[in-house]
Order: C-alpha cells, then structure tokens, then sequence
C-alpha cells in the first residue's frame, strides 16, 4: 500500500482545512516546496498535491509553487484541484506533474474524462469526495445527485484506472477513516481506490490496508505529529 503525503496548497503555502471549510484553514508552512522535499527525505515514494485556489475558482493560481516541486522532488506527485479542461491537463502533465486528478469536471463533464483517458490512460484520477455517500463538488462546496459508488462504476467504465475516495466529513477532523465505506467501494471496484480523509493514527492505516486500497493519503495527522511518516512507511 502507497503511503501519499498530503500537501494542499493556498495562496502558496502549505495548509490544512476541516472538513474542506476553506474559512477553517491552518498554515502549516510558507514553503510547500520545503514540505515535499522533507516527506520525499523521509521515504514517501508519491506526493499528492492539493490546489485550493485552484478547487475554489477553476483556475492555476498556485501554478508556479506547484511546478516547482514537481521539478525539485524525484518522486511523482499527483495534482488535484481545479483542473477542468483538456489543455490545463495538457499542461501539468508537460510541467512535471505524473497524475492529475479530475473532481469536480468529473462529475459535470464525462466527456472530458474520456477524451482525457483516451489521450493520457493511467495519468487520469477521479477524485470522488463525498458528503453522505453523495459526490460533492466545486471545492465541496455543492453536493450532486450522484451516489459515489455508482459514480465510481461509471468512471470505471470510461477507463478510469485510479480513484481516490474521501469522506468529507472525516476530513481534517482526525476521527479515522470510515473503513466500511471505503471497504464497499473496493468490494465494488475492479480498479484502485486510495483511501483520503480522517487518517489519525498509524492503526488507522493498518485497518485501510485490510480494506484493499491501493493508497492512503495521509495529511493533517503528519503535520500534527499524531503520523510518523517513516513508521507508517513501515507498517
């Protein structure tokens, strides 16, 4: 199992939310890029990045920060965050960026998704973040009418390779992860699934690895101390 420590990038510096509240944030670092070469020292094999700004508006405003860690860092690091037509996916990929992570144009654009998996396969994620088994979208801000397993399935349809599932509700909170639905979206799924939200301890990771996911992206609970990225590593 892939161990992703997490960075979520606002206004260029490292931070964390609850629950995606963008009102209850905490700086974390001033330099996002000094965070990833420390988890890249402490043994992470992939970094997941997070734009804020980015989820927010649609936009790159965190684009310079971003390009500078995948071009600092040797390990890949996947991007999600705002990332909503064919050319800003173009783009990332040619900057540096390994994956780049589909949420909320997922979810309003199917067609973009297989357009995007047809030209770039395995460098395609769906990010399915959801607020009571419902896919949330534009920076978890709406809620859909799509349940997140059947959402799921149809990305699978489409070619999708890699999904990474968050409740929302765990998210920052350091409660643990909701273990039975991230069980069911495996059970359902014959792709991979990383498991993001409500990591607080290393048994935490020890009860995802049993579900079958692929990967746990573990955030606030590194920057707190309550993780220690090499036991984790370990484990």
């Amino acid at each position: 199992m892939v161990i992703y420590p997490a960075i979520d990038i606002k206004q260029g510096k490292c931070v964390r939310l609850m629950q995606g509240r963008f009102e209850d944030v905490t700086v974390y670092a001033d330099s996002p890029v000094e965070v990833a070469l420390k988890w890249e020292r402490l043994g992470a094999k992939y970094i997941h990045l997070v734009d804020l700004d980015g989820a927010l508006a649609g936009e790159r405003i965190n684009r310079s920060v971003i390009e500078q860690i995948a071009s600092t860092v040797k390990v890949p690091v996947q991007l999600g965050g705002g990332i909503r037509t064919l050319e800003a996916i173009k783009s990332l990929l040619e900057s540096g960026v390994t994956r780049v992570i589909l949420g909320t144009s997922a979810v309003k654009n199917q067609a973009l998704v297989q357009e995007a998996v047809a030209t770039y396969g395995e460098k395609i994620v769906i990010g399915i973040d959801a607020k009571d088994g419902k896919v949330a979208i534009e920076g978890w801000e709406k809620v859909s009418d799509f349940c997140a397993v059947s959402f799921a399935q149809k990305m699978q349809t489409l070619g999708v390779k890699t999904i990474i599932y968050t409740d929302i509700a765990r998210d920052g909170m350091l409660r643990g992860p909701n273990i039975p639905a991230m069980q069911e979206m495996v059970q359902n799924l014959d792709i991979d699934v990383i498991a993001s939200g409500g990591v607080s301890n290393v048994d935490d990771i020890k009860d995802l690895k049993d579900t079958g996911v692929e990967g746990a992206i573990v955030g606030k609970a590194l920057y707190t101390g309550n993780v220690d990225l090499e036991e984790a590593l370990k484990v």
